[in-house]
């Protein structure tokens, strides 16, 4: 069984924060050979995301940046609304559909908190197919971030307020 959790910046515990930040690193800096700076100030803005099994062990993560505070290369400040981020899955769950159960699970957050409003991510182009079948289109022509061919990506907002 896996366990889904929100946590805001001011509550999370040392070791949520470590598990995290650790998983970003193995994954983005480590497996992906980019050599970056994941910290980048705007954490303690978002909320985060964890995927973690039974036992506590951190399985997937992502956070999820308010309006305005980081957007996409193709967006002014002003047409930015909240953008999903620093999506990453451990190596052994991956294509079990641990990563498509964490994007919904964000998606269902994101409709909640910030309904009416159209949801962004950049992501890496090769993932493209996958964001696409989560409601995402590409927004932007396809650019280098790090290293890696990302794209700009837009979910539409969803005007449906019964939701669950």
């Amino acid at each position: 069984m896996t366990d889904y959790c929100w946590h805001h910046w001011r509550d999370l515990k040392p070791d949520t924060l470590y598990a995290f930040l650790k998983l970003r690193s193995d994954i983005f800096v480590v497996e992906q050979n980019c050599v970056f700076s994941d910290m980048d100030g705007i954490d303690p803005l978002c909320e985060h995301l964890c995927a973690s099994a039974a036992d506590g062990r951190l399985l997937a993560y992502l956070r999820l940046v308010p309006p305005g505070v980081a957007r996409p290369h193709s967006l002014s400040p002003a047409q930015a609304g909240p953008a999903i981020g620093r999506v990453v899955v451990e190596a052994s769950q991956r294509g079990t559909g641990l990563g498509r159960r964490l994007m919904q699970q964000a998606l269902v957050h994101c409709d909640r908190r910030y309904a009416g409003q159209a949801v962004f991510l950049s992501g890496q182009q090769h993932l493209e197919a996958f964001y696409a079948s989560l409601g995402f289109t590409r927004c932007s022509d396809p650019y280098l971030e790090d290293g890696i061919a990302h794209v700009d990506m837009q979910r539409p907002a969803i005007l449906d307020r019964s939701l669950p």
